[in-house]
């Protein structure tokens, strides 16, 4: 079991229950003692939780928790999502990124794959960006090579949006374009909040030979205000184990290619 995966469920015992014991939880894990106490450690270095002699309470109100855990749980999930994603990107690609959580663990996972990173000192992945934050936390990549679209920063959210922004996405050629997005819908497709951002995408989708979706769960079935893209324009959709067999069902329906990422990538 992966850390991200014990943390998670011990986060759940301590939001349930308040408090938890290290030798119970050895046993329901199947890890060592000394496994438990690092996980523990860490989550009280994040300030999600208390240690004690034997185990750990929770820091603070429950609601506290709760919300704290909600966190980690969507770090969880855009992590595997990422891991999904990123087996699907061989070296060499160009590969276009708009911005968010999700995408932002997807280009951490493709420049830490060791097909692309054994690559030191060459270039092995090519990556067009409007998202600040992605730009700057692969700048110390040697082996990748990034290009950031110009436009205008938008707040909150660190994407250069705009007729700048486009015109440059029309531009480029890219092997993929993985966008995160605010909502899926059977019918409609991709679509974002925000009409700028949406706009961004939808031209860097445009310019793919593959368009790969990344969402959670919780935005399958959902509308926003404006398109990203169509559903016949969408390779693959990778959403998290969560999502339900019955909204996949209608999207598979509607004719996208749905791929859940599982606990073990």
């Amino acid at each position: 079991m992966l850390a991200c995966d014990r943390q998670t469920w011990l986060l759940a015992i301590l939001r349930d229950h308040g408090r938890l014991q290290a030798a119970e939880a050895t046993e329901r894990l199947g890890v060592s003692i000394a496994t438990v106490r690092r996980d523990l450690q860490q989550l009280a270095q994040q300030g999600l939780l208390v240690r004690t002699r034997g185990g750990a309470l929770t820091a603070g109100a429950g609601s506290d928790l709760a919300l704290r855990f909600g966190s980690v749980s969507a770090a969880v999930r855009h992590r595997r999502i990422a891991r999904a994603v990123a087996e699907l990107v061989p070296p060499g690609s160009v590969v276009g990124l708009n911005g968010g959580a999700a995408t932002r663990e997807v280009a951490r996972e493709l420049a830490i794959r060791s097909g692309l990173s054994a690559r030191s000192g060459r270039i092995a992945l090519t990556v067009v960006t409007n998202a600040v934050h992605i730009a700057q936390e692969l700048s110390a990549r040697s082996h990748v090579r990034i290009a950031v679209t110009g436009g205008v920063a938008g707040p909150g959210h660190g994407e250069l949006t705009g007729p700048l922004a486009v015109a440059m996405l029309r531009e480029v050629a890219l092997d993929f374009a993985i966008l995160g997005v605010d909502a899926v819908d059977g019918r409609f497709g991709a679509e974002a909040h925000d009409e700028s951002r949406a706009a961004t995408s939808r031209a860097m989708a445009e310019r793919a030979e593959r368009v790969i979706v990344v969402a959670e769960a919780a935005t399958l079935g959902r509308r926003a205000a404006a398109e990203v893209c169509p559903v016949g324009r969408i390779s693959l959709l990778v959403t998290d184990r969560d999502a339900p067999d019955g909204m996949v069902d209608h999207l598979t329906a509607g004719g996208l290619d749905v791929l859940r990422a599982s606990a073990g990538r």
